[in-house]
């Protein structure tokens, strides 16, 4: 009971503060700590982190960080090209992609590293905040007046796009939208950190909720042990998104960035085994 407490406050506070990784290391973390056969551990990790993710973007909603339009366009895209994803993965070797998307979780580690450097170099305006240069640029603005996104078929396709990106790699590795949608949206948006972590974690519930209704409907029934572990990670998140509004932007990059590194070593095992 005590191991499984401590996975579940451990992987939600983790998917509270960066917006992913709760997936990926679910299932490792049940198969290892709670001894559960992969069958078995997947649709414990699914309950866990759907649920969790849930919690989180109601705070986030709360508090205005969620950018819910987004989000569900971005979960609709996912929906929509996550069977391309499950059908590509019937026909190449699963090592190979872990490995892949190993070295692709490294790069985006490196990167995210990198701009927290650059954003802790500068000056914080009045209000805290830390602008970077070429968010002119960008395709996914915010309107100073409103905090929201302004909606332009730029907008719309890119969102979209973050969302078919994410729902073919879920397809292909069983591996949270997080990983994809929080760069993503770092790169070619301008909100901060907190609110795209907030917002990745809409994609996640919303995506999980169909599943888990899935399996619901196939008859799934978890012991009073894997509750735990749910429960947990559902105190978890809480803790962590209450942790994350103290948090400075460049600190959780930095966060994130070490999780993908992590990621990254579990996928090589599961390559391995």
């Amino acid at each position: 009971m005590f191991t499984a407490t401590l996975l579940g406050l451990a992987i939600g506070a983790l998917l509270g503060l960066t917006g992913a990784g709760g997936g990926i290391l679910a299932v490792p973390a049940l198969m290892l700590g709670l001894h559960l056969g992969l069958a078995e551990a997947a649709p414990v990790a699914l309950i866990a982190v759907g649920s969790a993710a849930a919690l989180g973007a109601v705070q986030g909603l709360r508090h205005g960080l969620v950018r819910y339009k987004a989000a569900t366009l971005m979960a609709v895209a996912g929906g929509v090209t996550a069977p391309a994803g499950l059908l590509l993965a019937r026909h190449l070797p699963a090592a190979w992609l872990s490995v892949g998307f190993a070295a692709v979780m490294l790069v985006i580690a490196t990167r995210m590293a990198r701009q927290a450097r650059r954003i802790s170099a500068r000056t914080p305006s009045a209000g805290g905040e830390v602008h970077e240069a070429g968010v002119r640029d960008k395709p996914c603005r915010l309107s100073p007046a409103t905090g929201k996104f302004i909606w332009t078929r730029r907008a719309a396709l890119t969102l979209g796009s973050i969302g078919a990106v994410s729902g073919v790699c879920t397809g292909l590795l069983g591996v949270g939208g997080g990983f994809i949608i929080v760069p993503a949206l770092t790169r070619f948006s301008d909100a901060r950190m907190h609110s795209i972590v907030s917002t990745s974690l809409m994609v996640i519930a919303l995506v999980s909720a169909v599943t888990v209704a899935s399996a619901a409907a196939h008859g799934l029934a978890l012991t009073s042990l894997q509750w735990t572990f749910v429960g947990a990670a559902i105190a978890g998140m809480a803790v962590g998104r209450n942790f994350a509004a103290r948090v400075p932007q460049a600190a959780l990059l930095r966060v994130f960035a070490l999780v993908c590194v992590v990621v990254a070593g579990v996928l090589v095992w599961r390559a391995r085994v």
